[in-house]
């Protein structure tokens, strides 16, 4: 009945295992209570509840991080804010999930480094899931000088990115200057991609060397942070007094 009713409301299937097991526990329990009772021993069924009492007890106080952990798992199975083989951030930290147990999930890095984590600390944090949607926006900044034409820059940027197989058409592709730095105009370039099919950082690098080979033979500049310092400077000779001999 446990496993019927769980499945019906589409669990995982470590919910119904876990579901199913806990079920079975308490009708053990509650059959040898009744026995009990209907044998007439209700001192047996009065000590066996105390020490059952003492016992959960004493597992809820020494299995607390467990317990807390156990059941964000059952949350993180039932809720999918992610899934195994999405690519998530957390904290300042983020991997390619690979499993995810009832205590822990594990995930690997893009240096091929294992991560060991607690449910309840992906399940109390702000958990950033770039691949949940269809469709997922790149962006990057290129800087020209003041000089050079923004229409030109836009024009090969647009150009570029239109010529990446992954970029998507709709939404296209858009290049809106977005500030105006120390030493440079700052056209935020704007693709679209469907980050199931392919990597953000991929298109992005992509993206960067494609537009500064276009701009390096085009005549585009692309200025580095500098300071320019104005104002007179006078120099005097001094005359140096001849010793006497």
């Amino acid at each position: 009945m446990t496993k019927k009713a769980l499945n019906a409301r589409e669990f995982s299937s470590a919910v119904v295992s876990l579901g199913s097991s806990v079920a079975a526990v308490l009708a053990v329990i509650g059959a040898v209570a009744i026995a009990a009772t209907v044998a007439g021993f209700p001192a047996i069924l009065s000590a066996f509840s105390t020490l059952a009492g003492a016992l959960a007890l004493g597992v809820s106080f020494a299995a607390g991080d467990i317990i807390e952990n156990f059941v964000a798992g059952i949350f993180i199975l039932k809720d999918k804010p992610f899934e195994v083989g999405d690519y998530i951030e957390w904290n300042g930290n983020s991997g390619i999930v690979r499993n995810i147990n009832l205590r822990v999930s594990k995930l690997d890095t893009f240096n091929n480094e294992q991560l060991t984590v607690p449910n309840s600390d992906l399940a109390s944090a702000v958990v950033t899931n770039p691949v949940a949607n269809e469709t997922r926006r790149v962006t990057f900044d290129f800087g020209i000088e003041y000089g050079d034409s923004i229409a030109d820059a836009r024009q090969i940027i647009l150009d570029e990115a239109s010529k990446i197989e992954a970029v998507l058409d709709s939404p296209e592709p858009t290049a809106p200057v977005t500030g105006l730095g120390d030493s440079a105009v700052i056209l935020n370039s704007r693709v679209w991609i469907n980050p199931t099919d392919t990597s953000a950082s991929t298109i992005k690098f992509q993206l960067i060397e494609n537009v500064k080979t276009r701009f390096d033979a085009e005549g585009i500049g692309m200025p580095y942070s500098y300071t320019e310092l104005t104002g007179e400077l006078d120099l005097h000779t001094a005359e140096v007094p001849v010793a006497d001999n």
